[in-house]
């Protein structure tokens, strides 16, 4: 699991830069805010921070998850709700640049302070009243179950052994007919990191992962959470219990580390925990 892509951050600053510029916004010294999956970097001096898909790729035609992202954050802004909005200061997206898919959102001040389980319940929760109101896009939980389908045919390619992939299929394939559910528009991935602390309260951020299925989809991302106690959270706003959260759990597991492998492939300080949780997902096929 060796990272092949050390550029990625220097092609994702040169588009960010390019269309900005294109669209009559001067920039400085980009600051890079952070790099995982996607590049986020500050267009300084403008108050703008552009989301740029980098090893999203791999999985991913980008277009779409970003596309998706900026509707709903721009619906749940109109309506009120606590999000972080898309960039007024030229159009938000999503951009093309030479093959590279990016977004534009207004730079937000952030404060020291991270959630408590008491307080990333009541966020999601009311978050959750403002996504019962819109309509979904998407087929039912296509973005983790097509994730998937991709990471299976091609991790091959990356050093995941065979009898491991096979063994996340069959996992997949048994736990698929277990996510039934009413069907809404969901955030995809509500877990405390995508809850920002701001001046203005808490703002939930990062939708690139939307999609619609039934609610226990986000509520496992609050479940499992390593950033606070996820079933205080949960307890806090009468959630489901780990027992009847279980397909979806399994399902998140799966998610997750399929996600590892690729963050890993441009940032090697994980492939230790990615080849682990790998390892743990196609071990019970």
């Amino acid at each position: 699991m060796t990272a092949p892509y050390p550029d990625l951050v220097r092609t994702a600053v040169e588009a960010a830069r390019a269309v900005a510029s294109a669209h009559g916004v001067r920039v400085g010294e980009p600051r890079l805010l952070h790099s995982g999956a996607n590049v986020v970097v500050h267009l300084s001096p403008a108050p703008l921070v552009a989301r740029v898909a980098t090893l999203t790729r791999l999985l991913r035609d980008g277009t779409t998850s970003f596309g998706r992202e900026v509707r709903l954050a721009g619906a749940l802004a109109r309506a009120g709700a606590p999000v972080v909005p898309p960039a007024e200061l030229l159009p938000p997206g999503p951009h093309v640049h030479d093959g590279t898919v990016l977004s534009f959102w207004p730079l937000v001040e952030l404060l020291p302070e991270a959630p408590t389980p008491r307080q990333a319940g009541a966020a999601y929760a009311e978050l959750r009243g403002f996504l019962a109101d819109l309509p979904a896009e998407g087929r039912p939980l296509d973005i983790p179950l097509d994730d998937l389908a991709a990471f299976i045919r091609r991790a091959g390619e990356w050093d995941v052994p065979a009898d491991v992939l096979a063994g996340l299929a069959a996992r997949l394939e048994r736990v698929r007919p277990r996510l039934d559910g009413a069907g809404r528009q969901l955030h995809g991935d509500a877990h405390p990191g995508n809850l920002l602390a701001t001046r203005s309260g808490f703002r939930w951020g990062d939708l690139e992962d939307s999609c619609c299925g039934p609610e226990q989809w986000d509520l496992v991302a609050l479940r499992t959470t390593r950033r606070l106690d996820g079933r205080a959270a949960l307890d806090s706003i009468g959630g489901p219990t780990d027992a009847e959260l279980a397909p979806w759990l399994e399902l998140r597991e799966l998610h997750v580390a399929a996600w590892y492998v690729v963050i890993a492939r441009g940032h090697p300080e994980f492939a230790a925990e990615a080849r682990e949780r790998i390892l743990r997902a196609g071990a019970a096929g």
